[in-house]
């Protein structure tokens, strides 16, 4: 079955790597990995900011170049939750693009959730023996329910979770909130660096590159030099 990967922009330009340990874990799980070369921004900036004509355009580009594939992987609970949540409000008076979008919100899959509801993985124990905290992204724990599947994953490779304080709390990323309300999102962002330091973990894994980016910006800006800040496709494909 053919899997259309949307790397989301911050992983094509900021990260590529960790859309190569994504590809390699969905063809493991025995799939074909296609990644449509003109795919760009699932629109969410746009939306967020209140440009809704911007946003319906980049959410029907997706719609045409996503439709073909048996499902559509996102690496991203912000970008997926996008997609699956939020164009339903952006087509609602269009019921030729809503019967389309019918067709494709059930295919579109957040990484975690497709490796282990759809593909059914059982990946191997790795060598991968750091403590770990896990920082659960807002837009993929409360828009799509990701929060035990990525943990089943870092199990079945031999990684136990330590649970900060607070692992449910934002980020203080938000896309644009970050540039909106920047001295909040500092304030938000310094909590969360503090429960990271106060688990006792080396290490903070998260599925969601936008969070990623925030919170390893702001501990390299603390002076914390040695936390590493990892997505979970890096720690499951064992490229870490």
């Amino acid at each position: 079955m053919r899997v259309g990967l949307f790397v989301t922009c911050l992983i094509d330009l900021m990260r590529p790597e960790i859309g190569f340990s994504v590809i390699r874990l969905i063809e493991g799980a025995g799939f074909e990995v296609v990644v449509p070369p003109a795919q760009t921004c699932c629109g969410q900036p746009a939306y967020n900011s209140g440009d809704r004509r911007l946003a319906r355009e980049l959410a029907e580009k997706t719609l045409r170049e996503f439709a073909q594939f048996d499902y559509v992987v996102v690496p991203s609970g912000s970008c997926g939750g996008m997609i699956r949540a939020h164009y339903g409000d952006l087509f609602r008076n269009d019921p030729e693009l809503m019967n389309r979008f019918g067709h494709l919100r059930g295919k579109v899959f957040e990484l975690t959730d497709f490796l282990v509801n759809v593909a059914k993985v059982q990946l191997q124990p790795g060598e991968f023996a750091e403590q770990v905290t896990y920082h659960d992204s807002c837009s993929g724990l409360r828009e799509l329910g990701v929060k035990a599947q990525p943990r089943e994953l870092l199990a079945q490779v031999g990684v136990a979770v330590t649970e900060m304080k607070g692992c449910e709390h934002c980020c203080g990323f938000g896309g644009t909130f970050a540039v909106k309300y920047g001295d909040i999102s500092t304030a938000i962002v310094d909590e969360k660096c503090a429960n990271i330091a106060a688990s006792g973990a080396g290490t903070v894994v998260l599925g969601d590159l936008g969070c990623m980016l925030n919170i390893e910006g702001r501990l390299r800006r603390n002076g914390d030099a040695t936390t590493r800040v990892l997505h979970i496709a890096q720690v499951l494909a064992g490229d870490v």
